[in-house]
């Protein structure tokens, strides 16, 4: 199937390649899903080093705390001018995960629509062909749709903007590798989008690789986000340091500290006045330095929201929540 799908949208080329000074790396254009049954997943616990199991609260009170922070979050982003699509969650099946819907699905400039294979099994519940109609009934289309969860089958996974970080302006997917991130799978779709891969290892203080590569690295259309202490092949390093500088992207450097609350988990975005917006936790955004602050603000608004329930069971922070929408806009 993937053969078949990767022959026929080769034939895009012609129609659908932009040129790269005319793509963007940011939208204002986002998905995000208002969770029904919110809560701490044992599968996805098995290698997320950062959910926790806090139980000084009941079930029924996380659910609550997390579509007030929900909530509050899609207002103030709306406040901002960003044009948020809200898409509900069903109650049936229980999906305790379903608020971040960047793992699951990516919709690209090209037309490109990419469902993505899952690590736990309950989480593949999250993809709803109810949830992609909400977004193309708010005047986006798709000519491409790739279907890559046939993989969950041969035990290959990749989990859409948790796994990749995509510079859409050089054609780069950076990757660092773990349990949901194959390597192989990877290519693939790399080969398919005609980008080019950047793979490294990444590992927390404790050794453990990092789960997903958004929650240490996030990118901007002029900076890098980076905790580059997880990174211990030397050779990794210097190799993402050179990318960073032939791309011209300014390292803003976190520590594993940071990193931990979520400081690495960052999206840049823009509203409707043309204005770049960098979304973060107000967690994320508490740890950093004023040092940081200021380099950031050189580059672009910083905006965040207390999500800390969300942080805490889910172990994903503001831009697990967000999928940004690319996908052209239906002539009128």
């Amino acid at each position: 199937n993937f053969e078949l799908q990767t022959s026929n949208f080769k034939l895009r080329t012609s129609n659908f390649k932009l040129l790269n000074s005319m793509r963007r790396q940011t939208t204002r254009h986002i998905l995000m899903i208002r969770p029904a049954n919110f809560g701490f997943n044992e599968e996805t616990a098995a290698n997320n080093a950062f959910q926790s199991r806090d139980e000084r609260l009941r079930p029924e009170e996380i659910r609550k705390h997390a579509i007030r922070e929900f909530d509050g979050f899609v207002e103030r982003l709306r406040a901002a001018g960003v044009h948020v699509i809200v898409a509900a969650d069903s109650a049936k099946p229980v999906k305790p995960d379903a608020v971040f819907p960047n793992n699951w699905a990516t919709f690209h400039q090209e037309g490109f629509l990419v469902t993505y294979p899952m690590f736990a099994p309950v989480r593949r519940r999250e993809r709803r062909r109810q949830v992609i109609d909400t977004v193309l009934r708010e005047g986006f289309h798709s000519d491409h749709r790739v279907n890559l969860e046939f993989n969950e089958k041969f035990n290959r996974f990749l989990e859409g903007t948790g796994s990749i970080i995509f510079d859409h302006q050089h054609r780069l997917a950076y990757a660092c590798l773990s349990p949901r991130t194959d390597a192989d799978l990877l290519d693939e779709l790399c080969q398919l989008l005609e980008y080019d891969k950047v793979v490294f290892h990444a590992q927390d203080g404790n050794g453990q690789d990092i789960y997903h590569t958004n929650v240490m690295m996030a990118l901007g259309e002029t900076f890098v986000v980076i905790c580059l202490d997880t990174v211990r092949d030397p050779q990794e390093r210097r190799m993402l340091e050179q990318k960073f500088r032939d791309t011209q992207k300014e390292i803003v450097e976190i520590s594993l500290a940071q990193m931990n609350a979520f400081a690495g988990n960052m999206l840049q975005i823009r509203n409707d006045r043309d204005e770049t917006l960098l979304v973060m936790s107000e967690q994320a955004y508490r740890a950093l330095t004023p040092e940081q602050i200021q380099t950031l603000e050189r580059h672009t608004r910083l905006l965040y929201s207390p999500i800390d329930t969300i942080e805490t069971y889910g172990g994903g922070s503001a831009r697990c929540m967000i999928a940004e929408v690319f996908l052209p806009e239906k002539e009128v």
